[in-house]
Parts: structure tokens; C-alpha cells; sequence
């Protein structure tokens, strides 16, 4: 007797959202990055799907304190171009901590999601934070740890 395989389609209103709080202090960036691009694409659940929107919400907290190793932090910058003749814009990685860390960890998720209409919809659920404190306690987000 032959089994059948079927390929299990979910609906996103069936995936159960959850919300996870990671503290990003003395966190290596793109060990941190990979890991919550994982949880936001839904790549931790038994139910993923790749055209289907079944992550979690990532709350950051202390991104200003978020490292890189060895000489990273001096030789990594941000690239920016206005759309005009001799709008490049280069922000070195000490002076994007300074003015918007929040721009980092932002930047490194959003490197490492899909570069589509679905990619634009995951990176609305990941909330950064420079600081400790965070608006989401309504929604009484578990920590979430590597």
C-alpha cells in the first residue's frame, strides 16, 4: 500500500504570533542578526512555510550596546546614496552606534530577509530599542536567549 505525502499549507491567520524580548548588550551583531532573522521568518516552527508570513514579533532592547569582533568596529560602514549625482553618503560603524543604533541592528535583520513583498512585511515585526525600556508590555513578550 503506497503512502501519500502531502505538503501541508498554512493559512497566516493559523500561525499562533508570539512576542520574544532579546537584550542585544555584549551580543556579537551577527550572531544576534541570523538568530532573529530565524524567528521572525518562523524558520524555529515545524509549520514554516517559505511564502507564508508565520514568525514571531523580536523585541531588541540595548542596541547601543552591541558589539562586533576582532577589527570590525573600525573597518565596517554604512552605504547610502540619495538618488542624485554625488549623494553617497558613508557612515562609519562608531559614528552609526553614536547616532542611531537602533539603524544596526535594523540594517543586519533586514540583510538577511528575503528581498521581496515578504521581506517588506517581516521587517515591520522586529522593534528596536537603544535603551531598556520598550512599549510592548502589553503584549508580554517572552525572553528570548541564544
Amino acid at each position: 500500500m503506497k503512502q501519500e505525502r502531502i505538503t501541508r499549507f498554512i493559512k497566516t491567520e493559523d500561525a499562533d504570533r508570539k512576542w520574544y524580548v532579546v537584550d542585544a548588550s555584549d551580543q556579537v551583531l551577527g550572531r544576534l542578526a541570523t538568530e532573529v532573522a530565524r524567528v521572525i521568518r518562523g524558520k524555529n516552527k515545524a509549520i514554516f512555510t517559505p511564502n507564508m508570513d508565520t514568525g514571531d514579533f523580536v523585541v531588541i532592547i540595548n542596541a547601543e550596546k552591541v558589539k562586533m569582533t576582532g577589527k570590525r568596529e573600525l573597518q565596517k560602514s554604512y552605504f547610502r546614496h540619495s538618488g542624485y549625482p554625488g549623494g553617497t553618503t558613508i557612515t562609519s560603524f562608531s559614528e552609526m552606534k553614536q547616532k542611531n543604533p537602533e539603524a544596526i541592528i535594523h540594517t543586519a535583520v533586514k540583510g538577511m530577509l528575503p528581498k521581496n513583498r515578504l521581506g517588506r512585511k517581516l521587517i515591520k515585526k522586529l522593534k528596536v530599542y537603544a535603551g531598556s525600556e520598550h512599549p510592548h508590555k502589553a503584549q508580554q513578550p517572552e525572553p528570548l536567549s541564544f
